[in-house]
């Protein structure tokens, strides 16, 4: 027989998704998905009691092949470790004597990381004659990384990837892509973004520089930071410079460095970027706004290794990799003159190209709903949103691409009073291409409610004058002409989000 043991915790035995009022099964039962066992185990604590017996009876009405004991633990902290050995082990023998030709198995999601860290413990000594189960959250899981896998606590070995870094033979753990992808956040899985991934992570282990193109808010920078996680430098500094905002008298003072008493002013020396990101990774980010003395400075340094600072009259060795990144189309400030043409070729080594986010719409349901999750961390209560906003989001055009998504979910969040946000409460500012407002409006057709749309433009209104003055009910009413009043009526008429039962989906009577 299988023999589960687990404690619950407050995601068992569902908990409410990101999308509308939508439940998804807790880790309990999304391991009984994919797993099947003839007994299980529940460990409860005073503060878990009710999630316990709701988890006891969820799994009875889907699994009634499955035999559910209750076992209690009396825990006044449940981060103490002592307490959690104790109450453990006052249940342990008894079980393990009756189910002695049985197999153990141990799941690792529900409670605190305190009582994972003792089952891991308990496991490893042998105490428990168990398997470790971990149920990985769905936004980890992968093709590579399934739902549910088994920890195996005597592993030693960890695969390792050798290259050839200049003259020197480099020995490194390997790095993951998928797991680097994940920790950074990177989220989509549209076949252009996945075309960037894959020539990022083939690019990643050479020396050669990385040119990285795309539109404002693609992610250049987070896009680079994946490139340094796989490229055997991880240890080292990642250092980010943005070259537009470098006065162009001081670029190659802050890129370079510079020597005591190299010009007026210098009154130190100054280690520049390219030294702090010795042995590690350098980003020029608008690498288009780097003046012309300061591209053949750069190209000596991609060419040859050597580093020059200013009032030094001997270079010396730098070893760093450099990943450029523009919104710019740098081949026709070539036929301009206004980019070197050979620091573009020595450069150029490796091209990825980021998709505007209007060229992987499929992707910005995905990216709305992890910026939410983020959020979600630092609010009293969760939001979530409703289909119709997530149809909202994924039929715009999105000038200002992935930051401009975020800033738009940040903006709506922190403002809406519901849990649940509709399409009208998005706070989507349309970018003005027209002279005449009225120009804008929409065109009647069969089914258009004038009521219902003016009724939407008018809560529009109010929420971004509330944004616009920080939420300050008086000064947003100036700024529409009407009394503070009328805005702190529309706050209080503004419906919270309906609550629906667990399993139905209907509203609650």
């Amino acid at each position: 027989m299988d023999v589960l043991l687990t404690f619950t915790g407050f995601h068992d035995p569902y908990f409410q998704g990101l999308v509308d009022q939508e439940e998804q099964p807790g880790p309990t039962l999304s391991l009984l998905a994919a797993r099947s066992f003839d007994h299980i185990f529940l460990f409860d604590t005073p503060s878990t009691q009710r999630v316990t017996q709701e988890t006891k009876k969820a799994i009875s009405k889907l699994h009634r092949d499955i035999e559910v004991h209750v076992l209690g633990i009396d825990l006044d902290d449940p981060t103490k470790y002592q307490d959690i050995f104790k109450g453990l082990r006052s249940h342990l023998q008894n079980i393990i004597e009756r189910f002695q030709s049985s197999k153990f198995y141990i799941a690792v999601a529900s409670g605190t990381p305190q009582m994972h860290a003792c089952w891991v413990l308990l496991t490893a000594s042998g105490e428990i004659p168990a398997r470790i189960l971990h149920v990985r959250p769905p936004q980890f899981v992968t093709k590579e990384r399934p739902l549910v896998s088994e920890v195996d606590l005597s592993s030693r070995e960890f695969p390792t990837v050798r290259f050839q870094a200049g003259p020197i033979l480099v020995e490194e753990k390997e790095a993951d892509v998928d797991s680097t992808r994940i920790q950074l956040g990177i989220v989509g899985d549209h076949p252009a973004m996945q075309r960037a991934l894959e020539m990022g992570a083939l690019l990643a282990p050479s020396h050669a520089p990385i040119l990285i193109f795309g539109e404002t808010g693609t992610g250049k920078e987070l896009f680079a930071r994946f490139i340094h996680r796989l490229s055997g430098r991880s240890r080292e500094a990642f250092i980010a410079v943005n070259c537009a905002a470098i006065p162009e008298d001081l670029v190659e003072s802050i890129l370079f460095g510079h020597k005591k008493g190299a010009f007026t002013g210098a009154i130190t020396d100054q280690v520049g970027k390219f030294d702090a990101a010795d042995k590690g990774t350098l980003f020029l980010d608008e690498l288009g706004e780097l003046p012309f003395p300061a591209q053949a400075k750069l190209l000596r340094v991609l060419q040859d290794g050597l580093l020059e600072p200013i009032g030094q009259a001997k270079p010396h060795k730098v070893d760093v990799r450099v990943v450029g990144a523009t919104n710019r189309d740098l081949r026709k400030m070539l036929k301009q003159g206004k980019f070197r043409e050979d620091l573009f070729y020595r450069l150029s080594v490796g091209e990825v190209r980021l998709p505007a986010l209007r060229e992987r719409r499929s992707d910005i349901p995905k990216l709305a709903l992890h910026s939410l999750d983020r959020l979600n961390v630092s609010l009293r209560r969760p939001k979530r949103l409703s289909s119709q906003a997530l149809a909202r989001l994924q039929s715009h055009n999105w000038a200002g691409n992935v930051r401009d998504l975020e800033n738009v979910i940040e903006r709506s969040v922190r403002l809406c009073r519901h849990d649940v946000l509709d399409a009208d409460d998005l706070l989507i500012a349309e970018p003005i291409a027209y002279a005449d407002p009225l120009d804008a409006l929409p065109d009647p057709y069969e089914g258009f409610s004038l009521e219902e749309f003016l009724g939407t433009a008018r809560k529009q209104m109010i929420l971004r004058a509330l944004e616009a003055t920080k939420g300050n009910q008086s000064q947003a009413a100036r700024l529409l002409g009407i009394t503070p009043q009328a805005v702190h009526k529309f706050l209080q008429q503004s419906p919270p989000a309906p609550r629906t039962s667990r399993r139905a989906g209907k509203p609650k009577t």
